[in-house]
């Protein structure tokens, strides 16, 4: 067996996809190469765990013991059993991963739609080639790290979100975006995490990163989330697994409904943490708006209720209630919460009165999956340092991109621009600017990016003096011409 590097596995996982092309819709593809990879890599890396214990134990039993292994398979349920198998492999895949479930609650559900029972989709032949595609590697520790294959499986969800196209945005955001978000908030060692609309975790992973660029303890992270998508968080739950996180606690359901992450004291409190981080549903339409217009029960619609059709300043208040006092939560959001009116309006102005918005950034335009629309990043802080108190810095990152074909994307050097204009909190010509309150006031709540930060070229200064002078000449010259034309029009007789 080869060592993986990062390239080999990258192209090897995304050449699994070309098998399933023309008999599943691309959107699905995720769902099944997935799978496949996870049951590849839990049943390698027990054998591992498997032979590393009988050296150390000379005892078979005690070596296949499930307490000795990170995740229990049970007898007759792995890789190569089912790869035993020439007829119905669909259906022995099927009983594979439910056993694996049923064995390990941390992974319930974590299989969630993978279904390969069906022949007319998955033929026996189809199977054989996906299968045997798999096996070119061994996944064990030892050939793969858990920071490899954690890389390629967040490469595979970028190609696969490339690849659904719009729906893309679904459950995953641009890697520079997070990026630049999470340079923004700076978690440090020992925090807590929490993503209340996390996708396939890439919020949560990249604060992990985030860490391990510094030379820190990402284990000293406590990582929180919630997803609605089933699908979604399953793809969620391999990814933190694959990279070596068995700890993190995200949770199945809606957030703006029937948020999980509540204090041990009352089932009413939202619980609270250091840093809250999100790329919501852009203008989200069936968000819940019947319910919290009866006021919502856990009190998280304090500046209002959103509009019906946007469900945008929903999930920003849910994030301020689950920030703590000197906590920062940041939210990727449509430009549209900036200045609309009615009741967003009436929310924007209550959280701009009560000093809990810190910065808004405004980004390029078609960053993201079937949304050309520009985006924006809001800071927000329950406690502001005093220096910060009563003013919201205002950046206007329109200019800062690298244009593509079918997408923008930011450079890393987009992002260290944007996050030190973030940073050192001053007015930087064409890009920054510390704007009072009191001016946001006076400009009806509006923030709008390009109204306080301005792109456009500087007008050149006018002589108006030398300009009636031109003007005075050509009226002249008009007035000549219009004195030959009328002596030509008597000379042909057409007037008097």
């Amino acid at each position: 067996m080869t060592t993986l590097t990062l390239s080999q596995l990258e192209n090897h996982l995304w050449r699994a996809a070309d098998i399933l092309r023309g008999s599943i819709d691309s959107g699905d593809y995720k769902h099944y190469i997935f799978g496949l990879l996870f049951f590849k890599r839990l049943s390698d890396v027990w054998e591992e765990e498997y032979e590393e214990r009988l050296a150390r134990y000379h005892d078979v039993d005690l070596a296949a013991d499930p307490d000795e292994h990170r995740f229990d398979i049970p007898k007759g349920h792995f890789w190569k059993d089912v790869r035993r198998h020439t007829t119905d492999i669909g259906t022995h895949l099927n009983a594979a991963f439910r056993a694996i479930e049923d064995a390990n609650m941390r992974l319930r559900g974590v299989f969630q739609d993978v279904d390969f029972n069906n022949k007319e989709r998955f033929p026996d032949a189809m199977l054989e080639k996906l299968l045997q595609h798999f096996e070119t590697y061994r996944l064990r520790n030892s050939d793969v790290e858990p920071d490899v294959l954690g890389q390629a499986y967040e490469y595979l969800i970028a190609q696969f979100a490339d690849d659904a196209g719009k729906k893309g945005g679904e459950f995953y955001t641009p890697k520079m975006v997070v990026r630049l978000l999470v340079e923004c908030l700076k978690p440090e060692e020992g925090m807590s995490i929490y993503d209340p609309t996390c996708g396939s975790g890439g919020m949560l992973l990249e604060a992990v990163h985030h860490l391990e660029r510094q030379g820190k303890n990402p284990k000293s992270l406590s990582l929180f989330g919630q997803e609605r998508n089933l699908n979604t968080w399953a793809i969620c739950q391999m990814n933190l697994f694959l990279h070596d996180i068995d700890d993190a606690q995200v949770a199945r359901g809606d957030t703006l409904l029937e948020p999980k992450h509540l204090t041990g004291d009352s089932v009413k409190a939202i619980r609270t943490f250091d840093r809250v981080l999100a790329n919501p549903p852009f203008s989200l339409k069936s968000w819940g708006h019947d319910v919290w217009s009866k006021r919502d029960a856990y009190g998280r619609d304090r500046y209002g209720c959103p509009p019906k059709s946007y469900g945008d300043l929903a999930f920003v208040q849910h994030m301020v209630a689950s920030v703590k006092e000197d906590g920062v939560c940041g939210v990727v959001l449509p430009h549209g919460v900036l200045f609309r009116g009615g009741a967003e309006g009436k929310i924007r102005e209550g959280m701009i009165k009560d000093d809990l918005i810190e910065a808004v950034i405004g980004l390029a335009p078609n960053l993201f999956y079937g949304a050309g629309i520009p985006a924006c990043i809001l800071i927000l802080r329950k406690t502001k340092r005093a220096a910060r108190k009563g003013q919201i810095l205002i950046v206007n990152g329109a200019e800062h991109f690298v244009e593509g074909k079918a997408q923008n994307h930011l450079s890393e050097a987009n992002v260290a621009t944007l996050a030190k204009a973030y940073g050192e909190f001053t007015d930087t010509e064409r890009l920054a600017r510390l704007v009072l309150a009191s001016e946001i006031e006076a400009n009806d709540f509006n923030l709008n990016i390009s109204r306080y930060v301005h792109l456009g070229e500087e007008a050149e200064e006018v002589d108006v003096a030398a300009e009636v002078e031109k003007l005075v000449v050509l009226q002249g010259e008009r007035d000549a011409a219009e004195d030959r034309m009328m002596v030509f029009l008597r000379e042909l007789g057409y007037v008097a």
